[in-house]
């Protein structure tokens, strides 16, 4: 049985040349076509397509807001963008919007019938140069989050004198663990509680499950690992 396809795109030789692409598929049928966002809200209650294959800019209503309607009409349907830019708020926002892939005109050829298959299926697919923008959006953005994440004041050793503390151990069997005095430990202890102005055990606890430092459930504490001096 053939995958259900409703191409949606202002340009006809773009669309001449998808309907030929697709058709030539063995599990892939075009059941119609569209010049603009309209227009393809009144096809897909006429053709009932599976899969949309729908362009951004396009005049009357464009692709996102034309994606966001027919995703609340029928949630079951699966829209693919196949646009020329690849800005992070045009992806984000048609991903928002509901689309289930995102592909650039200049690189889709084949890809489109590959989308096709896997968005029908349930997947989500980007195409490369898409998903490289959204890693990289994304790395950006954790750095910033990073930086001003609370746990970026301490020390790699702060953090581990941390996590034992929170998990129940001695200031002398961290010591022996980490071939450093009492003292030490105390003053690492003092430090990273100065840094992060929390002042008593039970609120370091929750600082340390809430950053994912130390497991939510509780347990005894285990015999430590010596750690060998260098």
């Amino acid at each position: 049985m053939s995958i259900r396809v409703l191409l949606v795109d202002d340009h006809a030789t773009i669309r001449e040349g998808l309907c030929y692409l697709l058709n030539a598929q063995d599990n892939i049928k075009v059941v119609g076509t569209a010049a603009n966002g309209r227009e393809a809200i009144h096809k897909v209650e006429q053709c009932c397509p599976e899969v949309v294959v729908m362009d951004i800019a396009m005049p009357q209503l464009n692709g996102i807001d034309a994606t966001g309607y027919l995703k609340a009409q029928y949630p079951q349907l699966k829209v693919i963008i196949l646009s020329m830019h690849a800005s992070s708020e045009q992806i984000y926002r048609a991903l928002q919007a509901g689309a289930m892939g995102y592909l650039l005109k200049e690189s889709a050829g084949l890809e489109v019938a590959e989308a096709v298959r896997a968005v029908y299926a349930g997947q989500r697919y980007l195409s490369a140069d898409v998903s490289d923008k959204l890693i990289d959006e994304y790395i950006a953005q954790r750095s910033l989050d990073s930086a001003r994440n609370p746990l970026t004041q301490l020390s790699f050793r702060e953090r581990e004198v941390l996590q034992l503390v929170v998990e129940g151990y001695s200031s002398s069997d961290i010591a022996h663990t980490l071939n450093l005095s009492t003292r030490s430990i105390e003053t690492y202890r003092h430090r990273l509680m100065q840094k992060l102005d929390i002042h008593n055990l039970p609120d370091l606890v929750k600082f340390a499950i809430n950053h994912g430092l130390t497991p939510l459930e509780p347990y005894p504490p285990s015999p430590l690992t010596c750690q060998e001096s260098n």
